[in-house]
């Protein structure tokens, strides 16, 4: 499923729908993108939807893991720019951030895939070329549970009066 945001309020909104569609298992989400796409600013927004105070939630790419408490819901934030072996990702505690109902947001997903949850929604964040306040993004569902927030968040999105596309 593709879409596009305007600018930051269009990523947040994004994001808000993303926390509505998310059902009681949790979610682990796996984001992607060069620095500077928004993958944070993605995070912040989820928060919001979660219950979680925006303005608490900062990039961990140098403590790794953050987490914040949400209403009635727990949000893990990871980055793994600076990581290079699953070890170091279980090192920071990872396994127990899966705890079910639990959201995992995991920035640089796509630098240790294989330490992923085998269900997982991959969200690729980039700028738009014609826009440099607009981003593309491109998510994909790997299984069951994921599939279901996947289908969920697209019916959310067009609520909200976001287009998608579905590849």
């Amino acid at each position: 499923m593709r879409f596009r945001c305007s600018g930051i309020d269009a990523t947040t909104r994004a994001a808000r729908a993303l926390a509505d569609a998310i059902g009681p298992e949790g979610l682990v989400l796996g984001l992607v993108g060069p620095l500077g796409a928004g993958k944070t600013a993605f995070v912040k927004g989820l928060a919001a939807g979660l219950g979680v105070d925006p303005a608490s939630v900062s990039s961990p790419t140098f403590v790794i893991a953050n987490e914040y408490a949400g209403a009635g819901r727990k949000l893990a934030h990871v980055d793994l720019y600076r990581l290079e072996t699953r070890d170091e990702l279980d090192d920071v505690g990872f396994v127990d951030m899966l705890e079910p109902g639990a959201v995992v947001a995991v920035e640089w997903a796509d630098r240790l895939p294989d330490a992923l949850p085998a269900d997982r929604l991959t969200l690729r964040i980039e700028r738009a070329k014609d826009d440099p306040d607009s981003r593309s993004f491109t998510a994909s569902a790997t299984r069951r549970g994921s599939l279901a927030v996947l289908e969920a968040w697209v019916k959310t999105l067009h609520e909200i009066e976001i287009q998608t596309e579905m590849d």
